[in-house]
């Protein structure tokens, strides 16, 4: 049994505890001792909902210093989360973190730094990584069956109206949303970004302050590309919360819903003007011990217990961060931005 605490009881701790409750793999596995929020009210009502005897406070390390756990869940807003994951390392714990894993490239550095001296294992939620039909998708390419990938294009277009911190962030799509589908592409491309053009606007009709919308492109070492459509205030037609995609390879290409819903052709033939194609041909869809939350949530136990990393490690995780950061500076100056080692 492994024994957390909890840093951050917001909204989005709801959906950890629900997460980690109704997996039966995660409920036999993690015992929370603690909760831990700047209000004590939230901290107590996290703590009564879990249950079993759990403490509740609003000073992150004198919790650790009484419950003496082997992993806090890191779940507090960016600008927090340098402080709560070098006091959790402080501590002797291991952290998963809520994304992004940093709220600044040097603050990544210092926490991927600070793991490595200390022998701490740091992992970030990267839940997309988690789910059936993206495995499914990077199972297609790593088969050959499209040939090269030469270029994978992401639409995102929703509007919620969450309210709260989002809507008075600046770069709120880029920097809240925007790096999921940044690191989907990442888990799903050959070949690493090495440069990024930006431009963002906050479109008529936004409710948020800054940044609701975006384009983004992204030049691959390899010479394949990765492009990104997004919008926070798009309402009607709504893609899916993974994004809908268009990849493309040498030999076909797919349409893919960002979830089970996957479509496309491969060439079948030399000649003609357009060439015979034929149906793409899938792998088959894997089976996951647990998806989303539940998903990264168990990888990271289950990886720390058999001392290997989890798929959202920091040391992998600070690239899909470098090109949330790189696409906020070329916004920024209008100009390419060079997304070099983070390492």
């Amino acid at each position: 049994m492994t024994r957390a605490v909890m840093a951050g009881c917001g909204q989005m701790s709801a959906g950890w505890l629900r997460a980690i409750r109704e997996t039966p793999a995660l409920a036999d596995k993690v015992e929370i001792a603690g909760f831990v929020d700047l209000s004590a009210g939230a901290a107590e009502a996290r703590a009564t909902e879990w249950g079993h005897g759990a403490k509740a406070g609003t000073d992150l390390a004198a919790m650790l210093g009484e419950t003496r756990p082997d992993v806090v869940f890191d779940i507090v807003v960016p600008p927090a989360r340098l402080s709560v994951v070098e006091t959790a390392f402080a501590h002797g714990c291991d952290v998963l973190s809520e994304k992004p894993m940093a709220n600044s490239l040097d603050e990544a550095r210092r926490l991927l730094s600070l793991a490595k001296e200390q022998g701490r294992l740091h992992a970030i939620v990267q839940n997309r990584r988690h789910l059936p039909g993206i495995r499914q998708v990077r199972a297609l390419i790593e088969s050959g069956e499209l040939g090269e990938i030469a270029a994978i294009h992401a639409d995102f277009f929703l509007g919620p109206h969450f309210g709260g911190f989002r809507e008075e962030m600046e770069h709120v799509l880029l920097l809240d949303m925007a790096i999921h589908t940044f690191d989907a592409a990442r888990f799903l491309a050959p070949s690493e970004p090495t440069r990024v053009y930006a431009q963002e606007s906050n479109p008529k009709g936004s409710w948020f302050a800054h940044g609701a919308s975006a384009n983004v492109l992204f030049d691959c070492a390899d010479g394949s590309c990765i492009t990104y459509r997004g919008s926070w205030v798009a309402e009607g037609a709504p893609t899916s919360w993974e994004a809908s995609w268009r990849i493309v390879g040498t030999k076909g290409s797919i349409l893919w819903d960002g979830n089970l819903g996957i479509e496309g052709a491969v060439r079948d033939g030399d000649e003609g003007f357009f060439r015979e194609v034929r149906p793409v041909r899938l792998p088959p869809v894997p089976d996951l011990p647990a998806e989303q939350h539940a998903g990264v949530i168990l990888d990271f136990l289950t990886a720390r217990d058999e001392g290997r990393d989890p798929l959202s490690v920091n040391h992998d995780n600070i690239r899909s961060l470098a090109m949330t950061f790189g696409a906020i500076r070329s916004a920024e100056t209008g100009a390419p931005v060079q997304i070099g080692d983070t390492a």
